[in-house]
């Protein structure tokens, strides 16, 4: 392209703002960069479909019975990202995942656990490491796979901590506890899984004890502002993401911090972790290429398939900005506290 401008007395080259010939040419560019975007994705549909099981719950159970197995003969009993601090020396995915559990303990401010109810427990990383931190502590689980808990129960007991942690398959939406239970409310990436959010938090804020905390890990989508909708191509992409891995309309953090002020929760607090966990998708990525991890995912199934094969929409997800990797963290008042007036469920989110 020829700049245009002309030069000044001091020899200085002067520029001249783009021509409006110019201007539409780059709009024009832009217009037919998102619909080749949004054609690939339609194509990607054909594939994040098939096989799909129509009832959410159905689904979210057979993907974890499915692929938990392969996962944890590949990367270890943490389900989740790992957290690498930039600049930090070079450690393994495994330790990297230990680190996103004591970074959000740390960062939330948890100096003391009594009991902790972890929802959406995978086979139970989390919690043991909590047991592990905390030794006094006891621990409830909650997943949708019957894999899942089994496993987490038979993990739990050969590490000698049966006595102090059960799991059990429970929805999230209805979970079989009464309330103020526990003094930490654990959700380790499966707030992206809830199909209705301000229930999710609802039952959070139920069972959560009176000066107890939250932490909430999840994927959400950009924050919108006023009247801003998510682009084409961005809507197009979390569309295949959410068919592969089953996850309903995805919400912005902004959207939690509204609901849980709602609910009436004190010292709510987020941040975007979306730099420290970008190595995530490349290291699993590389190791679903290997030897052992193409074995795996044929012996798993086609659902475990589709995942791996829609890892690099996730990278691009985060590349684009249009997935936030976010953290968030709130606590009950306690009994004692001044009673929030204005308490009341929001029921309306804007569904993407």
């Amino acid at each position: 392209m020829q700049v245009k401008g002309k030069f000044s007395s001091t020899g200085r080259l002067v520029h001249h703002a783009p021509g409006p010939g110019f201007c539409l040419r780059a709009q024009t560019a832009r217009r037919g960069q998102t619909q080749v975007q949004v054609s690939l994705m339609d194509l990607a549909k054909s594939v994040t479909t098939l096989g799909m099981v129509p009832d959410l719950k159905k689904g979210i159970a057979n993907f974890y019975d499915e692929s938990s197995e392969l996962w944890e003969g590949m990367w270890g009993a943490h389900m989740h990202h790992g957290y690498y601090k930039k600049g930090e020396a070079a450690k393994s995915n495994e330790q990297a995942q230990i680190d996103m559990i004591n970074h959000s303990l740390d960062w939330a401010g948890v100096v003391d656990v009594t009991n902790m109810v972890d929802v959406g427990c995978g086979i139970g990383g989390s919690t043991r490491h909590v047991l592990g931190r905390w030794p006094r502590a006891r621990a409830q689980g909650i997943t949708l796979s019957p894999k899942q808990a089994a496993r987490a129960n038979e993990l739990t007991r050969l590490a000698g901590l049966g006595d102090q942690a059960q799991f059990q398959v429970a929805d999230a939406l209805a979970q079989p506890f009464s309330d103020d239970s526990f003094d930490l409310v654990w959700s380790m990436e499966s707030g992206e899984h809830m199909p209705n959010k301000p229930k999710f938090v609802n039952e959070l804020v139920r069972v959560c004890a009176p000066g107890g905390k939250m932490i909430i890990v999840t994927w959400c989508h950009r924050v919108l502002g006023p009247g801003e909708s998510l682009r084409p191509e961005e809507v197009a992409l979390l569309e295949r993401i959410s068919e592969a891995y089953y996850l309903p309309a995805w919400c912005s953090v902004a959207d939690y911090t509204k609901l849980l002020e709602a609910e009436g929760m004190v010292n709510i607090r987020n941040d975007d972790w979306s730099e420290e966990v970008t190595p995530f998708w490349g290291a699993v990525i590389k190791t679903a290429l290997s030897g052992k991890g193409l074995t795996g995912l044929f012996t798993a199934g086609w659902t475990t398939i589709k995942g791996a094969l829609v890892m690099p929409l996730m990278a691009q997800g985060f590349s684009m900005g249009t997935i936030s990797f976010v953290a968030i963290t709130a606590e009950k008042p306690s009994r004692s506290a001044t009673a929030v007036s204005g308490k009341g469920l929001v029921s309306e989110l804007t569904p993407v």
